[in-house]
């Protein structure tokens, strides 16, 4: 395999290539299904929730609304990628066609989670441009969009890395969507402000990483945070720093991929 400087890049592109490929042949699942799911969430809210609420911090409730529903999609596509690529590796017994190349594991790491970032970020897109539609959404600070939509998606392909390397069969990898991804999903301030909430709750909220990831989107669109927003890019760059290294050991350890 070519190496190119410090990594082999060839073979790099090859392997993130066949993870945006994977999910590209299953658009209608992968991208337009998203799309889908979250303007029926939207639609819910609008109808049920949205005229007794009014306004969120100055803010209307739909365009409060729907950078966490974007923020959601995100999280969700982009742990479901990694952790189906590197499951259903073990369960056909092909991962062996990932693991025999002369890849390191910081190579590995970066071409299964760049996929699951790259699905993240385009179901982003699709979604704001169909929410688009309906909800004004004004780019306040472009930057804050950019930096929590890609380490948003990056901190779930990594998550999503680690649970498809940890699970055994599929149960697994649903019981850390639901007891894990999901919960911290929704209780992160997704749909609500959290200065709503009481005191202990808050401070609940401040510990969760996805609180920072849902407030510093939000803000990009709002120009209003929860949060502080030096706080949350640091919890971003820290989390996704831990759970690198979680999925680098794991790598290059083989645990649970190799015999």
């Amino acid at each position: 395999m070519t190496d190119i400087g410090a990594f082999k890049w060839i073979g790099l592109w090859t392997l993130y290539a066949r993870e945006v490929r994977r999910f590209l042949k299953v658009y209608t699942q992968t991208i337009i299904a998203p799309v889908v799911t979250t303007l029926l969430f939207l639609t819910v809210f609008a109808l049920a929730i949205g005229p007794a609420v009014g306004n969120v911090g100055g803010t209307p409730f739909l365009e409060f609304l729907a950078p966490g529903l974007i923020m959601m999609a995100i999280a969700q596509n982009s742990f479901a990628n990694t952790s189906s690529s590197i499951l259903i590796a073990k369960v056909q017994g092909n991962i062996v066609d990932t693991l025999m190349p002369p890849f390191t594991a910081h190579e590995l790491t970066l071409a299964i989670a760049l996929g699951g970032v790259t699905r993240g970020v385009l179901v982003a897109v699709a979604v704001g441009a169909a929410m688009g539609l309906f909800v004004p959404l004004h780019i306040q600070h472009f930057a804050f969009i950019v930096y929590h939509a890609v380490a948003a998606a990056l901190m779930l392909s990594l998550l999503g890395t680690i649970g498809g390397i940890w699970a055994d069969r599929f149960d697994h990898i649903a019981a850390v969507t639901n007891f894990v991804v999901m919960p911290l999903s929704f209780l992160s301030g997704t749909f609500y402000s959290i200065q709503r909430l009481p005191e202990a709750f808050q401070v609940f909220a401040h510990l969760n990483p996805f609180f920072y990831m849902i407030d510093g989107f939000r803000y990009g669109f709002t120009g209003v945070a929860d949060g502080s927003l030096a706080a949350g890019v640091v919890v971003m760059a820290g989390v996704n720093g831990g759970l690198w290294t979680l999925c680098h050991w794991m790598f290059a350890s083989g645990y649970k991929l190799k015999p």
